[in-house]
């Protein structure tokens, strides 16, 4: 079986992303969190989320599985992890 493409970021998502410093964290996070377990053993060694992951969700925003993933919807899903991981720490510390 061929491996599946994977879609892009664009570079001006990446650096709509480098101009709001309070996602940096987020983005790194979440880079981590989506990566398959054991990336450093496959190349190209990085933290790359499955293409067929990638390709699902760019399917499911904008209909077409290789299209990149736009700066303004790369931001705003970053700002709301990291609002929902806030929420989360919030809410356990209640408990």
């Amino acid at each position: 079986m061929p491996a599946a493409r994977r879609p892009t970021i664009g570079v001006s998502a990446i650096i709509a992303v480098l101009r709001q410093p309070q996602l940096w964290r987020t983005a790194i996070r979440q880079t981590f969190r989506l990566a398959p377990n054991g990336w450093w053993r496959r190349a190209p060694f990085m933290p790359l989320p499955d293409a067929r992951y990638l390709q699902f969700r760019m399917e499911t925003q904008y209909g077409d599985t290789m299209h990149r993933a736009e700066q303004h919807d790369l931001v705003t899903y970053l700002a709301w992890c990291r609002a929902y991981q806030r929420n989360l720490r919030r809410t356990r510390a209640r408990a």
